[in-house]
């Protein structure tokens, strides 16, 4: 694995040589991965090379074999579940509603970690929610049930209660999947605004443009394994493009943030007109 020249940063979450899969099918091995505090963090790989899973990890929903996920400099499992759950949070790839319930009480089930027999519902709980609501935008929807909202609307909603969980760090699984594109940069734009405002964010996404674009860390996996690590203009190359996803492009720099964008070769053209030396080598530096 390359390392990033800042992996000194402090870092509140990350694995130590894990081992970490699926009943007896094991995914990782010997994983050592650092998601530097206050960054936004994108995972990005082929399908099935373990981004999913190094998330479910972080999160406490996977548990390795080996090795450890380490939060706060101990073990995620010596802390109690309750200040897990105050701590970090996490948006899974497909989440079902129950039947019947409105947006603003599904955005409500995110202040469960403060609730206990002595401690119900207070005023802090109730603000929390509102803040959430007015972050995603569903102060209008939040009488209506959330199996009559669109796919972006009912994103939100589980943004939304993501974000009343009021957790330093948010964890996100491939959260604009099945978004049209109007609604993933929405989407994409909360996310950036939640870490402008200090959040830690770790996301698993798909899209190459869309991780150079908001991350500021990139972690780049193929078969279950860290490859690459850190800044977008430093990690996304023609040659780990061609590595790591099997595909011939350039990389140049977006037209408006100047983040780099992979472009494919013509397959047909390719092996007549190779990339130029220069081309592969070319570095973009990004302007935000």
């Amino acid at each position: 694995m390359t390392r990033d020249p800042q992996s000194s940063t402090t870092s509140r979450l990350g694995t130590q040589d894990a081992t970490i899969g699926y009943d007896r099918r094991t995914i990782s091995e010997h994983l050592d991965v650092e998601v530097p505090d206050r960054s936004f963090t994108a995972i990005i790989g082929p399908n099935g090379c373990g981004k999913s899973t190094l998330l479910r990890a972080l999160a406490r929903v996977l548990e390795p074999t080996a090795g450890r996920v380490v939060l706060d400099g101990r073990s995620i499992r010596e802390h109690r579940s309750k200040d897990v759950a105050r701590t970090l949070g996490l948006l899974p790839q497909t989440s079902l509603a129950p039947d019947g319930i409105r947006v603003a009480d599904l955005v409500a089930r995110g202040r469960a970690p403060y609730q206990s027999l002595l401690q119900q519902w207070r005023a802090s709980d109730e603000e929390a929610v509102d803040a959430a609501l007015r972050a995603t935008h569903l102060q209008d929807l939040s009488g209506r049930l959330v199996d009559e909202l669109s796919g972006g609307q009912r994103q939100r909603a589980w943004v939304a209660m993501l974000l009343a969980q009021d957790t330093p760090i948010m964890l996100l699984d491939e959260p604009t999947t099945f978004l049209d594109i109007a609604h993933q940069y929405e989407l994409m734009e909360m996310f950036r605004t939640f870490h402008d405002e200090g959040k830690t964010i770790v996301a698993v996404l798909h899209d190459l443009a869309q991780a150079a674009r908001y991350a500021d860390h990139l972690v780049v996996m193929l078969d279950g394994a860290v490859v690459r690590t850190g800044p977008p203009h430093e990690v996304i190359t023609p040659e780990l493009v061609e590595q790591v996803f099997g595909l011939r492009a350039l990389v140049v720099p977006d037209p408006v943030t100047g983040t780099p964008v992979v472009v494919p070769l013509d397959p047909r053209t390719a092996a007549v007109h190779p990339v130029e030396p220069h081309d592969a080598d070319r570095r973009v530096v990004p302007t935000r």
